[in-house]
C-alpha cells in the first residue's frame, strides 16, 4: 500500500569511509527504501481505492439489510452505543485489516506492494461481481464464481495498465461515509438510533376501577391450527386453549391486519391501519397502549420485535443475549449470506429465536406437576426466558398494572415438541415442495402444542396469585401464516390463496370477574383490541383510532389486510372451518420386525440416538437424508424407533441441499435413556416392508 522513493547507494556502503588507498572495490549497488510525500500520496490513494471496492462490497450492502430491518436491533434490544458501534467495524475496520496488508506487502519492496494491491482489486471485484451477478443473472454457484473470476481479472488488469478505473475508485472513496449517513439518518433503523420524542399524551380515567391488564399475544398462530372437527378448539391436542374459550369470550371471527409483524402489531397497540413502511418505535408510534395507560398504569411490558413503549414508561429488560457480541456474530452471518454465490435459503427472521431459561441464565418458572406428558419438573429450562420472565411479573400489586408479552411462538423456527423438549434441525429446510410442506406442518404444529402448555402455565399463574377474577386477559395473535401448497407463508399469495390461514387469528378476552365462556361472532380487525382494552380499562384515548371497541356496535361487514402499508386489500370470508388432519399412516404405532434388506440410505441427525438423555430437555427428534435415485418420488417411508413406526413419510426430489426424507418424530415417549435405535423400512405397493442399512 506505499509508494517508496529509492535511494541508490554507491561503492561505499552508508556510514563508511573510502580508503585513502588501495584498489577500490565495486560493491553491489544497495537499493534502499523511506517514506516521501509520493509515496504516502500514492498510499492514501491506494486505500482510498480499496476503501470504495469494500464500501460497495461490505459496508452498502451489510447497511442496506440492517437499515431495512430495524427489528434485528429491536429483537437484540440493541442501545445506541451498540449499534453506532456496530457500523463502525462494518465501515472501519475491513479498510483497515487491508490498509495494513498493504504495509506488510510494501516491506517485501515496491514490485510486490504493486502485485498486492492490483491483486485486492481483482478479488474485491470479483466479490462484487457475484453480488451483482445474483441479482442480474441467473448464474449461481461455480458458473457464476467463474464469471466473477473473470471479471476481478479483467479489473485488475485494467487497473495496471489504465489510470482511470484508479482515479474512478479514489473518487468513490467516500462511498462508505455515504453509506453510513443513509444508515444513520435514512433509513427505517434511523429512529432506532437517534430516537425522536418521548412517547405521546397519557389517556384519561373515565372511571375509578381499572382492572390488572394482563395481554399475550403470540406470533405467526393461524385460527385453523387450534380448531377440531366440530369447529371448536381441538380440546384434545390443545386442552389449554380450549380452557382459555370456556371461561372467555372468543371473537372467532377476528383478523389480524397485515402479515407482517412490524405492520401487524403497532396496528393492534395503536387501533390504526398501517399507512406508511416504518420501524416499529415509539418515535413512529408515539400514540399507543402503553402511552396511553402510562398515566395511570404501571407498565411491565416484555416485547420482541417491536419497541413501542418508551423509556419514561418502561424499563427495557436485559438479558445476555444481547450486546455487541451477538449483534456482530448475526451481522457476520448475513455477510456470508449476501456474498454468497447461490440464493440464501434461510429466512431470516428464523435467526429471531426465543432464549430459554437456561440460555438467559435467569430462574425458571414454577414446574408443571400433575401433567405426565408433559414433563416440565424436569425441562423447565426450555422455556422462553421472555415467557418465565412475564410470568414472575404477574403478581398483584397496589397500582393497576399492565402486563404485555409479545412471545414469538409458535414462530418458526420450529424447534418444540409438544412435551417442552427441544430438537435440531437444518435452518434451511424448505417450506414448500411436495413432502415439505407437510412436514413444515406438523413441525408448526408439535411447536403448538408446546404454546398450549405456556398459555396452560399463564392460566395457572394468574390462578395461583389471585389475578384471574380481577383482571382484564387478553390472549391473540398478530398474524398467521399459510402451509396451503403453492401458496406458502404469508405474502399476497398466500392471501389470496389461504386467507383463512393468514388473516384469522385466535382472539380470546376474558373481562374482569366473567365465569362464562361465550362465542362472539361480530366482525372483528385487530384495530379494535386497543379500543376494547382502553373500554374495559376505564380509559378514554387521547388519539383517534380506526378501531371499534367491543362495547360498541359491530362494524360492517367486510375486511382489509395489508401486505403493504397504505394499500389494503379486501378479503373475502367468515369464520374459518377446520381443515382436516391428514390420516395418520396405517403403520404408525405399530411393531416392526425382521424384513428384506433395501437400498443404503445416508441420513443425518442419527447422531443423537447413540445417547439420548431425555431429562436434558434435547431429544433427536429430527432425521433426514437421501436414498438412492431408484428409489421412485412418492415411495413410503416407514421411521422405526426402538421397533416402532413413529411416522411415514414420503420420498421425494431432492432439495436445494440433495436431501429426499425429513421426518418429525413429535411422540417423545418412543425415546429412552442410553442408546436407541433409529430403522427405516421402504414400504412395498402391497404394504410389504424392506429395511434400509443406514450410512
Amino acid at each position: 500500500m506505499a509508494d517508496r522513493t529509492p535511494v541508490e547507494v554507491g561503492p561505499v556502503g552508508v556510514g563508511e569511509s573510502a580508503p585513502a588507498d588501495g584498489p577500490q572495490v565495486r560493491r553491489p549497488r544497495v537499493r534502499r527504501w523511506r517514506w516521501g510525500c509520493g509515496g504516502w500520496r500514492a498510499e492514501t490513494g491506494r486505500l482510498l481505492e480499496t476503501t470504495a471496492l469494500l464500501g460497495l462490497v461490505i459496508t452498502q450492502p451489510l447497511l442496506d439489510v440492517l437499515g431495512r430491518s430495524p427489528d434485528f436491533f429491536l429483537f437484540h434490544r440493541a442501545d445506541r452505543s451498540e449499534i453506532l458501534l456496530l457500523v463502525a467495524l462494518i465501515a472501519v475496520l475491513p479498510p483497515v485489516a487491508v490498509g495494513l496488508l498493504g504495509v506488510l506487502s510494501g516491506l517485501a519492496g515496491p514490485a510486490v506492494r504493486a502485485a498486492t494491491h492490483t491483486l485486492l482489486v481483482g478479488l474485491l471485484v470479483a466479490a462484487l461481481a457475484v453480488q451483482v451477478g445474483r441479482h442480474l443473472t441467473p448464474l449461481r454457484g461455480v458458473p457464476l464464481l467463474l464469471v466473477a473470476a473473470v471479471a476481478g481479472a479483467a479489473a485488475a488488469a485494467a487497473h495496471r495498465r489504465w489510470r482511470a478505473p484508479g482515479r474512478v475508485l479514489r473518487l468513490a472513496g467516500a462511498g462508505p461515509l455515504i453509506f453510513v449517513g443513509l444508515f444513520l439518518f435514512a433509513s427505517p433503523t434511523a429512529p432506532v438510533v437517534l430516537p425522536r420524542g418521548d412517547g405521546g399524551a397519557a389517556g384519561t380515567a373515565t372511571g375509578s376501577l381499572h382492572p390488572p391488564v394482563v395481554m399475550l399475544v403470540l406470533d405467526e398462530l393461524p385460527l385453523v391450527s387450534l380448531l377440531g372437527a366440530d369447529g371448536g378448539i381441538d380440546a384434545e391436542r390443545f386442552p389449554n386453549f380450549a380452557a382459555l374459550a370456556d371461561a372467555s369470550t372468543w371473537y372467532r371471527n377476528a383478523t389480524g391486519v397485515s402479515g407482517w409483524t412490524p405492520y401487524a402489531l403497532p396496528a393492534m397497540l395503536t387501533g390504526r391501519y398501517p399507512a406508511e413502511p416504518v420501524a416499529p418505535h415509539y418515535s413512529h408510534y408515539p400514540d399507543n397502549l402503553f402511552t396511553a395507560f402510562g398515566g395511570l398504569y404501571d407498565i411491565r411490558a416484555e416485547e420482541s420485535i417491536t419497541r413501542l413503549c418508551p423509556p419514561s414508561r418502561c424499563e427495557q429488560p436485559v438479558t445476555p443475549e444481547q450486546g455487541l457480541g451477538v449483534l456482530t456474530r448475526e451481522t457476520g452471518r448475513l455477510l456470508r449470506q449476501v456474498t454468497a454465490p447461490w440464493d440464501s435459503r434461510i429466512d431470516p427472521e428464523n435467526s429471531y429465536r426465543e432464549q430459554t431459561v437456561e440460555e438467559a441464565g435467569i430462574d425458571a418458572a414454577e414446574p408443571v406437576p400433575d401433567d405426565p406428558k408433559f414433563r416440565w419438573d424436569s425441562l423447565n429450562v426450555n422455556q422462553p426466558a421472555r415467557f418465565t420472565s412475564f410470568l414472575q411479573g404477574l403478581t398483584p400489586s397496589a397500582r393497576p398494572t399492565l402486563h404485555f408479552l409479545h412471545l414469538l411462538m409458535p414462530h418458526s423456527p420450529w424447534a418444540y415438541l409438544p412435551s417442552g423438549a427441544r430438537y435440531e434441525a437444518p435452518e434451511e429446510f424448505p417450506n414448500e415442495g411436495d413432502g415439505w410442506v407437510d412436514l413444515a406442518r406438523a413441525r408448526h404444529l408439535a411447536q403448538l402444542g408446546y404454546t398450549d402448555r405456556l398459555i396452560g402455565e399463564t392460566l395457572r399463574t394468574l390462578r395461583d396469585n389471585g389475578l384471574w377474577d380481577q383482571a382484564l386477559v387478553v390472549v391473540t395473535a398478530d398474524h398467521g401464516v399459510s402451509f396451503t401448497k403453492g401458496a406458502q407463508g404469508r405474502g399476497m399469495d398466500a392471501i389470496r390463496a389461504a386467507a383463512d390461514e393468514v388473516a384469522w387469528v385466535p382472539m380470546f378476552v376474558k373481562t374482569p370477574g366473567q365465569r362464562a365462556g361465550r362465542i362472539d361472532d361480530r366482525n372483528w380487525e385487530h384495530v379494535d383490541l386497543l379500543p376494547t382494552i382502553a373500554d374495559e380499562a376505564a380509559i378514554r384515548l387521547p388519539h383517534r383510532v380506526d378501531g371499534r371497541s367491543a362495547r360498541q356496535a359491530p362494524r360492517d361487514p367486510g375486511k382489509v389486510f395489508y401486505d403493504r402499508p397504505a394499500e389494503p386489500t379486501p378479503i373475502e370470508g367468515g369464520v374459518p372451518g377446520p381443515q382436516p388432519p391428514p390420516a395418520p399412516h396405517p403403520l404408525v404405532g405399530t411393531g416392526v420386525g425382521a424384513a428384506p434388506p433395501g437400498p443404503t440410505a445416508r441420513v443425518g441427525g442419527q447422531d443423537g440416538f447413540r445417547a439420548v438423555d431425555p431429562d436434558s430437555g434435547d431429544l433427536p427428534a429430527m432425521i433426514w437424508g437421501t436414498l438412492p435415485d431408484q428409489v421412485p418420488d412418492g415411495t413410503a417411508l416407514a421411521v422405526a424407533v426402538n421397533g416402532t413406526v413413529a411416522t411415514v413419510v414420503p420420498v421425494v426430489a431432492p432439495d436445494p441441499g440433495g436431501r429426499r426424507f425429513a421426518a418429525l418424530i413429535a411422540d417423545d415417549r418412543l425415546f429412552h435413556p442410553g442408546a436407541n435405535r433409529l430403522d427405516l423400512y421402504l414400504v412395498e405397493a402391497d404394504g410389504g416392508l424392506r429395511h434400509l442399512t443406514i450410512s
